[in-house]
């Protein structure tokens, strides 16, 4: 009996579950799952809000579960102001973009990561170098450019831009994935006859899932949520995005928070479900394009 549970013992601790080891995971996930509600807390306590009487928003003691749900919060918000519309808005807008954004930023990074061309070093600093410019800078330059063209009040200032790479930052991550990539791959596919572009499209591309919806996330939340370009070029009410459209809401209700709040939920709720089917993707390519420096 004493051999039998010291090989069974051994051969625990041989597959890691020594108890050392299952007391520091036990731990582990507790202070992940406590970090986990403390950065949860607000969008609980969102939702939480989003279902109670309007009015009751501050009552004493606080409940994160209210005693009395009110649904009808959320269709009032639907009913009082063309959210449909500019949802919808927000959606074509953050789509287009989003497709523009990591075809042409793919694309570049292919090109800087894959293929052999004379000052590549150069644009790729020269890339890297814009990231130190902040958005602002640039604002009053493309405002008068797109005014120039014709473009205001209507969505081309919002999309166009994300058809030239949507970014260093993208160009960038692409890059350093495509690096990570032995060149053995493109040799073969050289051999076999195949071009750039197709190496690009039939090899490189289904490689690159991880930094695909790694890009995709950062341009969704990008364009879902922006705020201040809509602003300056949007001036007519049926092109309204959420983001002014949940401004305007705040002004129109500033006392009543439950309605805000059932808005701002209706508004948080693409974004959580997109990150929750790409998570993983979207950790994977982090930590990969990460990695890779060549």
């Amino acid at each position: 009996m004493t051999s039998l549970s010291a090989t069974i013992r051994h051969a625990e601790k041989k597959a890691g579950w020594s108890p050392a080891r299952i007391a520091l995971r036990v731990l582990l996930h507790l202070v992940l799952i406590t970090m986990s509600l403390v950065f949860s807390t607000p969008v609980l306590w969102m939702l939480s809000t989003s279902l109670k009487p309007v009015g009751r928003e501050f009552s004493y003691p606080p409940q994160l579960l209210p005693t009395t749900i009110v649904w009808r919060n959320y269709l009032t918000v639907l009913s009082a102001v063309p959210f449909g519309l500019w949802f919808r808005n927000t959606l074509f807008i953050t789509i287009a973009s989003l497709a523009g954004t990591v075809l042409t930023a793919s694309m570049a990074g292919y090109a800087l990561a894959r293929l052999r061309f004379r000052e590549r070093g150069f644009w790729l600093m020269l890339v890297i170098s814009t990231m130190m410019l902040p958005g602002v800078v640039t604002l009053i330059p493309r405002f008068l450019v797109f005014k120039q063209l014709h473009w205001m009040d209507t969505f081309y200032p919002l999309i166009v831009p994300s058809w030239f790479g949507g970014g260093a930052f993208n160009v960038f991550l692409f890059r350093q994935f495509f690096a990570s990539i032995p060149m053995d791959f493109d040799e073969a596919a050289r051999m076999d006859g195949a071009n750039s572009f197709l190496i690009f499209r039939k090899l490189i591309l289904p490689l690159s899932m991880p930094v695909i919806a790694t890009v995709a996330i950062f341009s969704f939340l990008d364009n879902w949520n922006a705020f201040m370009e809509p602003m300056i070029y949007l001036s007519s009410r049926e092109h309204f995005t959420l983001a002014i459209g949940l401004n305007a809401f705040r002004g129109r209700y500033e006392t009543f928070y439950a309605l805000l709040m059932a808005a701002s939920a209706i508004t948080v709720i693409p974004i959580i479900v997109l990150f929750f089917f790409a998570q993983r993707y979207f950790i994977q390519g982090i930590s990969i394009t990460g990695l890779a420096g060549r």
